[in-house]
């Protein structure tokens, strides 16, 4: 069973060595490559370059205009080997365990592959050095699934591997990027629609946490509720979330089954009162993986900011 990595790369010259060395090192055999630069600044196009020279015919290469990474990650979709069984997405700056494509491959055979799938799991957030910090994300209830996914993203990217029913149900559709928060995000969503998510609780990456990640781990309450906070800034008014579900119900909304469909309609109706808030959370099936997350999911919503 071939597997394909796709690696999106932008300004990542200080790390893409190693990231590229531990996707070469791994047990699994049947692995290639696939690297699109999204118009980097840097030494990175070099850095790859002689990487691609090292592993002469594992590894493809291109480069595109800047786009960002999320459409960055489509267009290696695209442009990924459609004779490929699994895809895995993959960041530019972390390291992964050597075994991490061996199990994923070897729990992923054990499914129906005639419908979409998407495995991942936790990484092992370390500092700039790889030094172990602690597991992350840490989870403590949930379910994977698509009442999760409309409230919140819990598959880190770069540990998710998908099966090639998914790549083609994410490529079915003509999508608005600017509606997506993330492309890992959209992949959760999609696949816990119309087929099956699947987390193991074993990390599978060295995920580096450091100043210039897009999007990173917490290392500590004092980080978390910093991110929290400036998240809400950023997004109070452009209620990401539900521009996300209203992109989703236009791509596949018609072909989405009853009682995903009602949750569907449910959240994207309109709230202009408090007493319409309250009924929506009675009759909601959304939920966040955690207490706390749940409260403030519930504390958004009677806000009016979701």
């Amino acid at each position: 069973m071939a597997i394909q990595v796709l690696l999106s790369t932008y300004n990542g010259e200080k790390y893409i060595a190693a990231q590229i060395e531990s996707i070469m090192a791994q047990t699994y055999n049947d692995v290639s490559l696939l690297i699109r630069d999204d118009g980097s600044e840097d030494n990175t196009v070099s850095c790859i370059e002689k990487c691609v020279k090292n592993y002469e015919g594992r590894i493809k290469f291109f480069i595109g205009k800047n786009i960002g990474v999320k459409q960055s990650f489509f267009e290696l979709l695209q442009r990924a080997d459609p004779s490929s069984s699994y895809y895995s997405f993959c960041d530019q700056d972390d390291v992964w365990m050597k075994g991490k494509l061996m199990k994923a491959v070897a729990i992923l055979d054990k499914e129906n592959n005639h419908q979409p799938l998407l495995y991942f799991t936790p990484t092992y957030l370390t500092d700039d050095n790889l030094t172990n910090l602690k597991i992350w994300p840490e989870y403590s209830r949930v379910q994977p699934s698509f009442y999760n996914a409309l409230a919140e993203n819990i598959v880190v990217g770069t540990t998710a591997v998908i099966n090639h029913v998914a790549r083609e149900l994410l490529l079915l559709k003509e999508i608005n990027y600017q509606h997506m928060i993330m492309h890992d995000w959209w992949a959760y969503l999609c696949i816990s629609a119309f087929g099956k998510v699947i987390y193991d609780d074993e990390p599978s990456v060295l995920y580096r946490q450091h100043q210039g990640n897009l999007i990173g781990g917490n290392r500590n309450w004092i980080e978390l509720l910093r991110r929290k906070w400036k998240s809400f800034v950023t997004n109070k008014d452009n209620r990401v979330l539900l521009r996300q579900a209203l992109e989703f119900m236009e791509c596949y909304g018609e072909e989405l089954g009853v009682e995903k469909k009602q949750q569907l309609d449910l959240f994207i109706a309109p709230r202009k009162k408090i007493i319409s808030r309250i009924r929506y959370l009675y009759r909601s099936e959304l939920y966040r993986h955690s207490f706390s997350e749940n409260l403030l999911f519930k504390f958004l919503i009677l806000k009016g900011y979701i």
